[in-house]
């Protein structure tokens, strides 16, 4: 287990990441066009982890992690303030791409940088055992951390939510729609999220803040 200084030693190395702009994993034709933020909390003594997708342009301007509408659902979703949200001793956030990937041709976000997860992820896993639930946000997060117990779509593995949550597993893992507004017609299409797992999520995220 990493102590604090070698925490932040990884904080700062990871901060000062550059390799999506300096030797991108695709070819330099895929070279990340802006100049890098990369954006993660990483926590010593957390017990929750959010692992997420990737920064949009508001947090990537910011450099503070779900500071945007996405993160006031989320927020509502966990049923906690941004205080608490945003207190390492709360939370470790710890998105699939640390930095803001840019927009496609339709005006929306790409999907997280190839380098990140493959350089970072695990390294940043490792120095934070205590994590004791891990919630993860969209398919890329989902793909990572559950692996070949993900279901064929993000839909279908968050109805399995009890599967993973409600096991002997450490950490436990709950799986998440992304918050974004994009998604909000997603909730009234399946209200089991908001009248079953929902409370269930909140009653955890309460009992692991305390």
């Amino acid at each position: 287990m990493m102590n604090e200084a070698e925490l932040q030693k990884l904080s700062q190395a990871i901060a000062a990441c550059r390799v999506c702009r300096d030797k991108p994993a695709k070819g330099e034709a895929y070279r990340l066009p802006h100049e890098p933020r990369p954006v993660a909390t990483l926590s010593s003594t957390a017990r929750i982890l959010i692992a997420g997708q990737a920064p949009g342009l508001r947090v990537h301007e910011s450099g503070l992690p779900f500071n945007d509408a996405s993160g006031d659902r989320l927020r509502q979703w966990l049923n906690v303030d941004r205080e608490s949200f945003y207190n390492p001793d709360h939370f470790a956030i710890l998105p699939m791409g640390f930095c803001f990937p840019g927009y496609d041709a339709a005006g929306s976000d790409l999907p997280p940088r190839k380098e990140c997860a493959p350089l970072w992820r695990r390294r940043a896993m490792e120095a934070m055992p205590q994590i004791e639930l891990i919630l993860t946000i969209g398919q890329y997060a989902q793909t990572w951390h559950m692996g070949t117990e993900r279901m064929a779509s993000m839909t279908e593995t968050v109805a399995e939510w009890r599967r993973y949550l409600l096991t002997n597993r450490s950490p436990a893992i709950l799986p998440l729609p992304h918050p974004s507004w994009r998604n909000s017609g997603w909730p009234k299409r399946h209200p089991w999220f908001e009248e079953e797992l929902l409370p269930v999520l909140q009653e955890r995220v309460r009992f692991l803040v305390s």
